[in-house]
């Protein structure tokens, strides 16, 4: 009766590994858009790389993920934004007021590209204000 009730039994379920993948690869994309916007901030120290961070991060992933791609466009749009208002700054430094514009286009690239990265970590597509859309 033994040998019966074991052929009887069904087979055990399979472990529950199909939504797995799913959630790791969302989260997988909102870590790469959260890094595209925050390399930017590691660049500020070495002069241009605050626009390859962002435009090499893009570039390897964003065929593979979509959420990455919209970061990406969208850090690198800004980045070339500041890089913009950077020189007409440092040209306006011959009439003075430049030397007030430089310390507020950093602070004002600093603070955007962390709120950028803290919403795109929380899953909401960030756009950044006063950005000029040179990649649609």
């Amino acid at each position: 009766m033994s040998e019966e009730t074991q052929y009887t039994t069904p087979p055990p379920p399979p472990p529950p590994t199909a939504s797995a993948p799913a959630q790791s690869s969302e989260m997988d994309q909102r870590n790469w858009a959260m890094f595209t916007h925050l390399s930017a901030l590691l660049g500020l120290v070495s002069g241009l790389g605050f626009i390859l961070g962002p435009l090499v991060l893009w570039l390897i992933k964003k065929e593979q993920m979509p959420l990455v791609n919209e970061a990406g466009k969208e850090a690198v749009n800004f980045q070339l934004t500041m890089l913009i208002a950077f020189l007409v700054s440092w040209v306006l430094m011959l009439m003075l007021i430049g030397f007030l514009l430089i310390p507020l286009v950093v602070v004002f690239d600093v603070v955007m590209s962390i709120i950028a990265a803290v919403q795109t970590s929380n899953g909401t597509r960030y756009r950044y204000p006063l950005t000029i859309r040179f990649i649609n």
